[in-house]
């Protein structure tokens, strides 16, 4: 990938960093295609030059994502695939944060347990099977073992499966869990995951859909290139909100969290952003954070 089109615009209306790349898929419509007249003028209220747009189209070209019909901003380009994931939600997972938001997914108070010892000679599934811990909301109580609060037990023991090293892998769940002298189960959850710091991206979300809705409220007619800049700055930041957290239940976490206000906010801004237009214009991105937060 060339730097221009790996660098990444920063919006004028926050500090969300959007790359090239992801704005090409996030425009991406229900036909699969994508125009570039509508492309070229995003990324313009995003500050990206001309340049940086072309030359990331001719890398998803080149690499066999798009097709390109016709020359500069009167061109169309058609994805040969879903291109959309990077942008979309994992619909059960946002699913489960509104849940818990509302209660509906109460804490059994079990702490569920992983502990794996793959040898050295299987270092990338190790790295791997670790790395899909994290990213189901498991931390790292030592080296080798990971503790969640969410029963995520089928799909660990389905990767490492994957992987061929479920041999290695223990699972265990328990209601009594110590780590050196805590036991409290909130003193727990905030020693071994960065509340402040998943609290702090998430203020950031809220803040950002704040203003967005105080300026859908002040310009109700808003363009509607200046909707879709904002919908894929607003996409953007929850991704960076989302990612990281891993759903710990009400009960282990500060109130009032963030988080639920956060993303109550955000699923406000993006019912009032898919508002207007016709359908078969709208980029795919608004069906599918319609589909993730969708009650």
């Amino acid at each position: 990938m060339s730097a221009d089109d790996a660098a990444p615009a920063t919006t004028r209306s926050g500090t969300s960093e959007i790359p090239t790349r992801l704005l090409v898929h996030a425009l991406v419509r229900e036909d699969g295609t994508v125009d570039a007249g509508q492309l070229y003028t995003v990324a313009g209220v995003l500050g990206m030059t001309d340049q940086q747009v072309r030359l990331c189209v001719k890398r998803l070209v080149a690499e066999g994502r798009f097709t390109q019909e016709g020359r500069g901003r009167k061109a169309t380009l058609r994805a040969l695939a879903d291109v959309t994931g990077s942008l979309a939600p994992d619909a059960a997972y946002v699913r489960h944060a509104y849940r818990q938001d509302a209660g509906l997914a109460p804490w059994d108070g079990s702490w569920h347990l992983f502990a794996f010892a793959v040898p050295e000679s299987r270092r990338t599934a190790r790295d791997t099977l670790r790395d899909h811990l994290r990213h189901l909301g498991a931390a790292p109580v030592h080296g080798g073992l990971y503790a969640t609060a969410n029963p995520v037990a089928d799909l660990v023991r389905a990767y490492a499966r994957h992987l061929g090293v479920e041999e290695t892998l223990t699972c265990l769940t328990t209601t009594d869990l110590r780590v050196g002298s805590t036991t409290a189960p909130r003193e727990l959850a905030a020693s071994l995951w960065p509340l402040d710091a998943i609290a702090a991206r998430h203020e950031q979300l809220a803040a950002r859909a704040e203003a967005l809705l105080a300026r859908l409220d002040q310009e109700p007619g808003l363009p509607n290139v200046h909707r879709l800049t904002a919908a894929i700055a607003l996409a953007a930041e929850f991704t960076t909100a989302m990612e990281p957290d891993p759903l710990l239940p009400p009960e282990l976490l500060p109130q009032p969290w963030p988080g639920a206000r956060a993303r109550r906010l955000a699923a406000d801004c993006f019912a009032r952003l898919r508002e207007p237009g016709a359908a078969d214009h709208t980029p795919r991105l608004f069906a599918l954070y319609a589909d993730a937060l969708a009650p």
